[in-house]
């Protein structure tokens, strides 16, 4: 039996990129138990991280009886989770309504990067269309620089997959009150809209500017910036508040007239300027011996693989021996009911009628 909060919960998941097979990873490895549904002859990469901790059913969709597999273990479930443009289910016969007839109670988990509806609905688009149209991407970057695409760390996951697992795990909440099913329109576009809340906010009350280069917590503010030490390292600085940006100027031996004016913008560009000469004086292990885990808040920019040997890091385990070299353990922790990987990505088609077996459902014919 799975451990985690979601144990028991039965999620059918219809194989895709980038979001929504990260949500499946997060509910796996809250418990749930996950069914792919791949194409015939496809399944996940063995080293594809967020495809870890499911069975793998090949299913040809355009096949009358394969459909009616997948219809019932949708039956059988209490998620389904879904990442095509709108309209594909709907074809196929197993949109919400075909769905919401099977199975009442059924949570139906739709994620796209514009939404079920909108001018945009029916169009391609990936990360960095999303993040720029949602208005999140042009503050990233330098002031005389393009915009900077954050990985696919903001829409995606953020605004994609984190925004439709809340909204899952919601629905659930909700349907042992009703006892009833609902659809979930996971929009990529919305999620990163509602995670500009503080830089609008910041914007509002005249704190901070959304234009790139001028943003508070953007990298324009000298005191939350990275520098560059003399060994070619970074080292990531943000202490804002007044007590922590005074230990800074104490630690760093730096001009105490710094204290009272850093937050004028006018004198950004010079406190900037000398913390970056004091920085590049001395290598990252040496500034890092006396600043790290201080209230100056300066921390080593590390690459991944660094990351997972970093003291702290390791401590919490919070990278762990994966496929591929190391992956990411299961977050947030648990204290009652923890949490944990169900396995490696499965090979094309491994696990699945097993999984259906469990379910009560019948073999493919």
């Amino acid at each position: 039996m799975a451990s985690g909060p979601l144990a028991g919960v039965r999620v059918v998941e219809f194989a895709g990129i980038g979001p929504a097979p990260f949500c499946a990873m997060l509910l796996s490895d809250m418990g749930a138990e996950v069914l792919r549904i791949d194409r015939p002859g496809a399944g996940p990469s063995p080293n594809d991280i967020a495809c870890r901790g499911r069975a793998s059913l090949q299913l040809d969709l355009k096949n009358p009886e394969h459909i009616e597999k997948a219809r019932a273990a949708i039956a059988k479930a209490d998620v389904l989770l879904e990442g095509f443009r709108p309209g594909v289910m709907e074809r196929l016969g197993l949109g919400p309504g075909d769905c919401a007839a099977l199975n009442p109670a059924l949570i139906y988990a739709r994620m796209t990067g514009w939404g079920q509806d909108g001018p945009l609905a029916h169009a391609a688009g990936h990360d960095i269309d999303y993040i720029a149209v949602a208005g999140a991407l042009d503050p990233i970057g330098e002031a005389d620089g393009p915009p900077i695409p954050p990985l696919n760390l903001v829409g995606d996951y953020g605004g994609g997959a984190l925004y439709l697992i809340m909204g899952v795990c919601a629905a659930l909440y909700e349907r042992e009150r009703s006892g009833k099913g609902q659809v979930i329109d996971g929009a990529i576009v919305d999620g990163t809209a509602n995670l500009m809340a503080a830089a609008l906010w910041l914007k509002a009350d005249g704190l901070s500017d959304t234009a790139r280069g001028r943003a508070l917590l953007g990298g324009a503010a000298p005191f939350y910036r990275c520098y560059r030490c003399a060994d070619g390292r970074w080292l990531a600085v943000g202490p804002i508040e007044p007590q922590f940006w005074a230990l800074l100027i104490e630690k760093l031996d730096a001009p105490r007239e710094w204290l009272a004016s850093r937050f004028d913008p006018a004198n950004w560009p010079e406190i900037t300027q000398g913390l970056a000469d004091i920085f590049a004086r001395r290598p990252s292990a040496e500034w890092l011996a006396e600043l790290e885990g201080t209230d100056a808040c300066v921390s080593p920019v590390l690459r991944p693989h660094e990351a997972a040997e970093h003291p702290h890091m390791k401590a919490r385990q919070a990278y762990v021996p994966g496929p591929g070299g190391i992956q990411p353990a299961p977050a947030p922790r648990f204290s009652r009911t923890p949490s944990a990987i169900q396995g490696d990505p499965p090979k094309g088609g491994e696990g699945g009628e097993a999984m259906l077996a469990a379910w009560s459902v019948a073999p493919v014919a």
